[in-house]
């Protein structure tokens, strides 16, 4: 089974604005980018470096959250915000663990669309679909969701680095909350997001006013601006899904898989991550 839709027209392309997508592709290194992105991702690194670092250490969390939901017998995965395709990739992680595992993705960045079926639809029982978190019900029920993910049997559902492009007034946790409701007991929530917190009050540049400030401006203009969240604020997006150990915790502290980063390094790595489970 393999699924991609391009059902859009070259005007759809925005290249007049950056992407949050394209930009942090650019903070991985990669090419899949436009001027307008690289420059607001410069001004972002200029006025913190360390997002490039925060970057690789939400992609690793990605991978250890899919290997271990995989390990824990789940077979199907809804990605959305997909990003640019960027090796290894959810399904290539997963089936490192098991063969076969079915992975939907979802993005609403057409460019994603246009990457994808060499990089993420090409091996089969996957598909990519055209789709923005804001519209649960279009996802769950686009024709290839339903045709390639069984709702009856547990699903891992990945929102890695997408929520906080989405607006206070906008619900983010009704977004959630409705995704979920789709999805059978067992299945599981993996869920990242940007914050300006402080790593238990280790102040950095990036918690500075001004700093913090600089970061917002330059996705002010893109087109989906950045809402920073603390702690407080994220940990109840998981709603119903029940947080694993250790539970919402900076990225690089999730189930380690190699030595643990210093307290500068966990202030600078701006992301809080955590899976969570539904009974």
């Amino acid at each position: 089974m393999n699924h991609q839709e391009q059902g859009f027209t070259a005007d759809q392309i925005d290249t007049g604005r950056p992407h949050p997508a394209r930009m942090y592709d650019y903070y991985l290194g990669g090419w899949d980018n436009y001027e307008v992105d690289r420059q607001a991702a410069e001004h972002v690194i200029e006025v913190h470096p360390q997002v490039r670092l925060s970057a690789r250490a939400n992609r690793a969390f990605l991978r250890r959250a899919v290997r271990d939901v995989v390990g824990g017998g789940i077979r199907q995965i809804i990605d959305i915000g997909t990003g640019i395709p960027t090796s290894p990739n959810t399904h290539e992680v997963a089936r490192e663990s098991a063969e076969g595992v079915r992975v939907a993705y979802v993005d609403n960045d057409p460019i994603v669309a246009t990457h994808a079926g060499a990089k993420l639809t090409n091996t089969g029982d996957a598909a990519f679909v055209l789709g923005d978190v804001r519209e649960p019900a279009a996802i769950l029920g686009h024709p290839a969701v339903r045709e390639l993910i069984d709702f009856t049997e547990p699903v891992a559902l990945l929102l890695v680095a997408v929520l906080h492009f989405v607006k206070d007034e906008e619900d983010p946790a009704g977004l959630v909350a409705a995704l979920g409701d789709a999805l059978a007991p067992g299945s599981a929530l993996v869920l990242s997001h940007a914050t300006a917190e402080p790593y238990e009050g280790y102040a950095d540049g990036y918690t500075d006013v001004k700093a913090r400030d600089s970061v917002l401006g330059a996705y002010k203009n893109a087109t989906a601006a950045l809402n920073l969240r603390d702690r407080a604020a994220v940990e109840p997006l998981f709603g119903d899904f029940a947080l694993a150990d250790p539970g919402l915790v900076r990225v690089p502290l999730w189930r380690p898989d190699g030595p643990v980063p210093s307290a500068e390094e966990l202030s600078n790595t701006i992301f809080y991550g955590g899976v969570g489970y539904k009974s």
